[in-house]
């Protein structure tokens, strides 16, 4: 892919409170195939997945679809500390961002989530009265609870190095304080809510198409890491959840692709692999 084309159009969105950094990618073809939303991940995965997510929307511009990639409030260069940070805010920066699609000539966008993102999507569609015509996830962080509790273990493990650590570290939740994490501030509310979500207890109104890279065997650190699912596979976590929800009648397509976690890697990285995959979705 030439990132060269498609530049984004970037705008600040009216919301409430404040506004919402969006990047709008038109879609490059003469008749456009729809619309796509991109909800993106927690605290730092946002920032490691953030050239993922472009290059992405500039495939999808490039297949015929108009992407809108925003960031919620706290996060990123919108309105709002990420210590104000609430998930029904979340929610509702969405909604935000359908109506501003809708208002362009894309009444129905499909939500495209990553990690946490995932989750997020998955709630909305779940709740809104005017759901998705599909559900995109990315590596879907599945249970809210085991997500958050994982995220504080960094604050954890730091409080256990420090003197009477691991008395204070025994405590850490629940908290009516707001708890600084790597850098980020959590407010009691939000990792209440976050925990609260789950995977399990939702069942989508939408067609699925299940995207997850496959870090783990000697496909993903090999030469040609491009391979899909000859070579890789989903967690035994994700063929629960899929399994799940096909028994409950939703349609879902799944795709497992050999490559790196470059959501969690110190460096930015790559995965041409879910590139290629994603952009070949065949989406309503």
């Amino acid at each position: 892919m030439d990132d060269t084309v498609a530049a984004a159009f970037p705008f600040f969105l009216d919301a409430d409170p404040g506004t919402r950094f969006c990047l709008f990618h038109a879609p490059l073809t003469e008749h456009p195939r729809g619309a796509i939303l991109y909800v993106p991940p927690f605290a730092e995965e946002l920032n490691k997945c953030r050239r993922m997510a472009a290059m992405q929307s500039r495939c999808f511009a490039q297949a015929g679809y108009a992407v809108l990639q925003l960031d919620l409030y706290g996060c990123g260069d919108s309105d709002g500390d990420f210590g104000d940070a609430r998930w029904h805010v979340w929610l509702n920066d969405i909604e935000y961002a359908c109506r501003w699609l809708r208002e362009f000539g894309y009444p129905r966008p499909a939500l495209w989530g990553a990690r946490l993102g995932a989750l997020l999507a998955l709630d909305f569609a779940c709740t809104s009265p005017d759901p998705p015509p599909a559900l995109i996830l990315w590596q879907a962080a599945l249970s809210g609870s085991r997500y958050i509790k994982q995220f504080l273990r960094v604050e954890t493990a730091a409080q256990m190095l420090a003197p009477d650590g691991a008395a204070r570290a025994a405590g850490i939740v629940p908290s009516a304080k707001p708890l600084e994490v790597a850098g980020y501030t959590l407010a009691p509310a939000l990792i209440q809510a976050i925990g609260e979500r789950d995977a399990a207890q939702r069942t989508p109104p939408c067609p699925v198409h299940w995207l997850e890279v496959d870090s783990t065997g000697p496909a993903a650190t090999s030469d040609t890491p491009d391979q899909v699912a000859t070579t890789a596979a989903v967690s035994p976590s994700s063929a629960r959840q899929i399994e799940q929800w096909r028994t409950a009648g939703v349609p879902v397509t799944v795709q497992a692709v050999a490559g790196q976690a470059f959501w969690a890697s110190t460096e930015i990285v790559l995965c041409p692999a879910l590139l290629d995959a994603t952009t070949t979705l065949e989406l309503p």
